[in-house]
């Protein structure tokens, strides 16, 4: 399927590794320019060369703390009219809620939910004003089913959730669409790092853990992201101008609910 967005500019953030990468991946297939964004510049330098060399497209890169009002400053200098935004960043520190100071929920809200509301204030309008534009924040299947060691996501995801809720119904008219991506168990850093802290937590193996998370999924596995990424694509085509304002999971049937 042409999803009729080539020659649009995407701007991707967390895009050196994981889900982020994957989206940045599947728009650059479709013939997407790209302004990739995140902390660690030779990661992110390495992602930049592989795209450009798998797709012959335009690829940017800016090595930026979204979480920061400088950061943000460089990356909008960079890429100040973005067709495409996807939002997204590392999530915070698992663990149990009696050890986290405020310092740890501010820095939880300043990256999963008050750094996509700044670029979404500084992007939203220009998109409405040409008339085409597609935001796509990843935040986490956590937000339907939370998970109790995730605790500062759930909460600073959630208000993002919240927030989207309010505005897509003011932007569609406009062609300009904001969704939320819902990830499950992917095999990313991050998943890793859950899966240690749960074993930690447990008492239980590594191995264990992984062999049980995978078990009580209906799929049997986890997910990859190459098939986010393609998700990700498709919700930022042209022919998704009427998916709007929704919480889209990819959990492989994990949640269990009807709604």
């Amino acid at each position: 399927m042409d999803l009729e967005i080539k020659g649009r500019h995407a701007l991707v953030c967390a895009a050196s590794k994981g889900l982020g990468r994957a989206c940045a991946i599947a728009l650059a297939e479709d013939g997407v320019h790209l302004t990739l964004v995140a902390r660690g510049r030779e990661a992110l330098e390495d992602t930049a060369r592989m795209i450009r060399n798998l797709a012959g497209v335009m690829v940017e890169v800016v090595a930026a703390d979204v979480t920061t009002d400088e950061g943000r400053a460089r990356i909008l200098a960079a890429c100040s009219q973005p067709d495409i935004l996807i939002t997204n960043a590392g999530g915070p520190k698992p663990g149990n809620f009696r050890e986290w100071s405020r310092d740890d929920w501010l820095a939880a809200l300043d990256a999963n939910m008050l750094a996509p509301i700044a670029l979404i204030k500084a992007t939203v309008d220009g998109m409405m004003e040409r008339g085409f534009g597609r935001i796509v924040n990843i935040t986490s299947a956590a937000v339907k089913a939370p998970i109790d060691i995730l605790g500062l996501s759930n909460g600073a995801r959630s208000g993002l959730t919240g927030f989207v809720a309010g505005l897509a119904r003011s932007t569609v008219s406009r062609n300009v669409t904001i969704n939320n991506l819902l990830p499950g168990p992917f095999t990313t850093d991050r998943l890793e790092a859950t899966l240690r802290a749960d074993a930690a937590l447990s008492g239980r193996s590594y191995e264990e853990v992984v062999a049980q998370w995978k078990a009580r999924n209906p799929a049997g596995r986890f997910g990859v992201p190459e098939e986010f990424g393609r998700t990700c694509a498709f919700l930022c085509s042209a022919h998704a101008g009427y998916i709007n304002g929704q919480n889209l999971l990819l959990d492989g049937g994990a949640y269990p609910g009807t709604f």
